[in-house]
């Protein structure tokens, strides 16, 4: 009896620093882009914690570093220690050194890892080096809520191609605004602070012209507390930003793509401080596939769309979206926009099919969150 007690025990406790490093991965979402966010626990012999970190801004400390610092700071004594890690460490010298050899040389004796790195330069090889010193290594303890906390940084690495996330904040019969144009404020206050985290935690916020020109919006974080503003893309086939719009005044890049070849008004553009980019599809508009693969250049995982249903419909259309994110309110509008423009089918097989994910209330409103069935 005492033998099954005993590997109880254990399980749960590796369960409870698991999910405490990844309250700290967490922590990190709006700071470490283009970079994970992971979480480290460092555990005694004795089963106390000494420390613990996320990973930090893009150049600075991981997450493996930032506890070692800690226990040291507080004089622990590392060897033997357990590190609960939400991401296998880094083998590599990036910007930052190997973080598995941090680990090494604190002389620790158990690595717990929820996930395998899918960036090819590590994938593995943290693990081997790990193991190669002696190191026990455990794997996959919390390895969907791992992935999860990263799922634009595991597409990004296994595809090339960011995370896209569409949002829209809709009425109960689907309309985004009334035919007029009016859509301010369809939802409420809680909904739309839950969107500007999202924003936050985006490594790249995308609308269109038409947008733009129709709302003049400044498509920042400003509900949320965040230390970055993550860079707002425009598609602007024929480069029609205004250089008087709201959008300048946040401090962030500004990436417009286009399609028309108009030396002077890409000019004017890039004076005004855009990067401008042209990607022109056989029918004159933005090819937003290639503007995609574009964005996965640039260390975009995850990719936040606020558009309005035209350019909605064609990112649709295209199979590009993989996430659907709707606001719903309360209230009827009758006739006005939709959420995308999409084309008209013959059968409901040819539906886009999607799964939910995830419905929870904010204030009046409720959110929706779906994703595209592959």
């Amino acid at each position: 009896m005492l033998g099954p007690l005993i590997i109880s025990v254990m399980s749960d406790r590796d369960a409870f620093w698991m999910d405490q490093a990844l309250r700290l991965a967490e922590q990190a979402f709006y700071i470490t882009a283009p970079n994970p966010r992971v979480g480290c626990v460092l555990v005694s012999p004795l089963g106390q914690s000494i420390g613990q970190g996320h990973t930090q801004a893009v150049g600075q400390a991981h997450a493996e570093v930032m506890a070692l610092q800690q226990a040291r700071q507080a004089g622990h004594d590392t060897r033997g220690a357990t590190a609960y890690v939400t991401l296998e460490p880094c083998s590599h010298h990036g910007r930052t050194p190997p973080c598995c050899d941090a680990l090494i040389q604190a002389e620790v004796a158990r690595v717990v890892i929820s996930v395998q790195d899918p960036n090819p330069l590590v994938a593995g090889q943290g693990v081997a080096r790990l193991r190669a010193a002696g190191i026990e290594v455990t794997l996959g303890l919390g390895q969907a809520r791992a992935q999860e906390i990263n799922i634009g940084f595991f597409k990004r690495m296994q595809t090339g191609l960011p995370w896209v996330r569409m949002k829209v904040a809709a009425s109960m019969d689907g309309q985004t605004s009334l035919s007029n144009g009016v859509s301010q404020w369809i939802t409420g206050p809680a909904a739309r602070q839950d969107g500007h985290h999202w924003r936050a935690r985006a490594c790249a916020v995308l609308t269109g012209v038409g947008t733009v020109l129709q709302d003049n919006p400044l498509l920042d974080v400003r509900l949320v507390d965040t230390p970055r503003q993550p860079p707002l893309v425009v598609v602007d086939s024929q480069w029609q930003t205004p250089l008087n719009a709201a959008l300048w005044g946040p401090q962030r890049p500004v990436w417009v793509y286009g399609a028309q070849d108009n030396a002077n008004a890409r000019e004017a553009l890039s004076q005004r401080g855009a990067q401008t980019t042209l990607l022109a599809n056989p029918s004159g508009k933005v090819d937003l596939a290639a503007l995609l693969a574009d964005l996965g250049q640039r260390g975009i995982n995850e990719l936040h769309i606020e558009a309005g249903h035209k350019l909605n419909g064609s990112w649709l259309r295209e199979g590009l979206v993989d996430e659907l994110l709707i606001y719903l309110a309360p209230c009827l509008l009758g006739p006005g926009h939709g959420m995308a423009q999409l084309p008209a089918l013959d059968s409901l097989e040819a539906a886009i099919r999607w799964r939910w994910v995830d419905t929870t209330p904010f204030g009046d409103d409720l959110r929706l969150m779906a994703r595209l069935l592959r």
